[in-house]
């Protein structure tokens, strides 16, 4: 299993990777943690979820929110499908990435090598970039310009999303923002950085293990050209809480991980619609949390993670 692999290295040296990246992170991590807008989110998860149903069903949802469904393709070799809609009133149009049903089967059979994206010029997941390259081609005559772009998608069709909305930041569309759900790491510590201009949102549930793949792989620690996550991560918490993690501490999150066997509720806490209803309890009010991080080297082998939750 896939899983399998990030309990394979230990937490010390989980933390010794992520301690001798410390000096690169400042420059990939940005600060600023705005108000998560839940609404918002719920509207690219109904994309995402709808994706997962057929053509008719995106058509129907983009009506709901004012869209129409301009084109849509698919990559049968990967089963990925892909939606683009438009927004004529507030002149801006969304890129919906279907990912897999099967994500572990998929990240075991795609070539997880970190690879020059010639387009993007930064090293990128090799496998999610041939299929964003390919959808990128068919799409880009079919957007329209003086329009915003967004893009979303769920597993790695959101991996496949972020790395659309890297292209079109790269040829200069206005991106307006990317959402993704259960998205795996797309690129290093490099490409997080020339990136962290975006506004990209990662939606997570706490126990879903996908996030955290590809692991990290001890070969790479002194180049550090380890996989690395862009953007802020927002984690789903039970009931109406939720955590802010910035790229450090979500990548830290590995660590709680490695001292956990992977269980069938990990590949639950995957599906697109666990997050709808994580979604669906955040609103009409949310209430944020702490997301403690146990990271005291000295006690990594005494016991389960902590999962801190303390009140702001």
């Amino acid at each position: 299993m896939v899983f399998l692999r990030l309990v394979k290295l230990t937490p010390l040296m989980l933390a010794l990777v992520v301690s001798g990246a410390m000096g690169a992170i400042s420059s990939a991590s940005g600060t600023e943690q705005p108000a998560v807008d839940f609404a918002l989110i719920k509207d690219y998860a109904d994309f995402s979820q709808a994706s997962y149903q057929g053509k008719s069903r995106v058509d129907e949802v983009g009506g709901s929110k004012q869209y129409h469904l301009v084109h849509h393709g698919a990559i049968p070799e990967l089963a990925v499908t892909f939606y683009l809609l438009r927004n004529d009133k507030d002149k801006s149009q969304v890129v919906v990435v279907r990912g897999t049903s099967n994500i572990e089967n998929t990240l075991l059979d795609m070539d997880v090598k970190l690879v020059t994206d010639a387009h993007a010029g930064v090293r990128l997941h090799r496998g999610f970039s041939l299929a964003a390259e390919k959808i990128y081609r068919e799409i880009k005559s079919q957007l329209k310009p003086g329009y915003t772009v967004s893009a979303t998608g769920h597993s790695l069709g959101g991996a496949v999303a972020l790395i659309l909305a890297l292209y079109l930041d790269i040829d200069q569309f206005e991106v307006m923002r990317v959402v993704t759900f259960g998205q795996p790491k797309v690129t290093n510590l490099a490409g997080a950085a020339k990136f962290k201009h975006l506004k990209i949102l990662r939606v997570v549930a706490s126990n879903d293990l996908v996030p955290l793949v590809p692991p990290l792989d001890p070969m790479d620690i002194n180049d550090l050209d380890i996989y690395w996550h862009i953007g802020m991560e927002v984690i789903l918490l039970a009931d109406d809480r939720y955590a802010i993690l910035d790229a450090t501490d979500s990548m830290l999150r590995v660590i709680g991980f490695t001292r956990q066997l992977p269980s069938e509720s990990n590949l639950k806490n995957h599906q697109m619609r666990y997050y709808l209803s994580l979604l669906e309890s955040k609103l009409p009010v949310a209430r944020r949390e702490s997301f403690e991080l146990d990271l005291n080297l000295f006690n990594l082998f005494n016991g389960a993670p902590k999962e801190g939750r303390t009140m702001e």
